[in-house]
């Protein structure tokens, strides 16, 4: 099975985040609670996230949008009107994998973005060009994400879904590592209309796996 390059004494890909709001600042604090490096990048560019990383610790460093978007996991979580902005004139990903972390939700009235009949995660694939797409991290509270997924004897659930065997197995292991559990939703056209938020039945539960 490809997987894709990475540093073998760490076995973790290289791990790059464009977005530095609630969800992204909720995931690279659970990284930087298990040591796993990444790169925190916003639009305001990296000098604006000093603090932020000072707070996070020594595994998480503030870059350049295009220094977050070269790493092997790019997790994109960006209000859903500043999207297209955000992943503009970036170069084609090559078949490195783009984690979905968005809902369609239009700041600060906090509506349902127009999607024409169509998925989020979709619009989302056309915006990066050459990446596999996996839909994770969307559908729980920030608060949830960044705390402790150990939750009365279990672990706490985060859903995941993609059309690519080999980018879902990538990120399954890095839900795992980060001591979620992980479930499989299938492809694109079924696992992110069930998780999607605002539409699908999926994210108004907190749900946890004893086992």
């Amino acid at each position: 099975m490809s997987t894709p390059t990475h540093n073998s004494s760490a076995s973790i890909p290289s791990i790059g985040i464009i977005g530095a709001g609630a969800i992204g600042t909720a995931f690279a604090k659970n990284l930087a609670r298990h040591g796993i490096p990444a790169t925190l990048s916003n639009s305001r560019g990296p000098d604006s996230l000093k603090d932020l990383v000072r707070e996070l610790g020594p595994t998480i460093k503030a870059g350049t949008r295009e220094e977050a978007a070269a790493k092997d996991i790019v997790f994109v979580a960006v209000n859903w009107g500043r999207l297209p902005a955000a992943l503009a004139g970036l170069p084609n990903f090559g078949g490195r994998i783009a984690i979905d972390a968005n809902n369609p939700i239009e700041a600060p009235l906090f509506k349902p973005a127009e999607l024409n009949g169509r998925l989020s995660s979709e619009v989302f694939s056309d915006l990066v060009p050459g990446a596999r797409v996996v839909k994770a991290f969307n559908h729980l509270q920030a608060q949830l994400l960044a705390g402790d997924p150990g939750s009365e004897g279990g672990k706490r659930v985060l859903f995941f879904s993609g059309d690519d065997a080999a980018a879902k197995a990538t990120v399954a292991a890095l839900i795992a590592k980060l001591g979620f559990s992980g479930i499989d939703l299938g492809a694109l056209a079924v696992g992110a209309r069930l998780a999607q938020f605002p539409g699908g039945p999926l994210p108004i539960l907190n749900l946890v796996h004893f086992g």
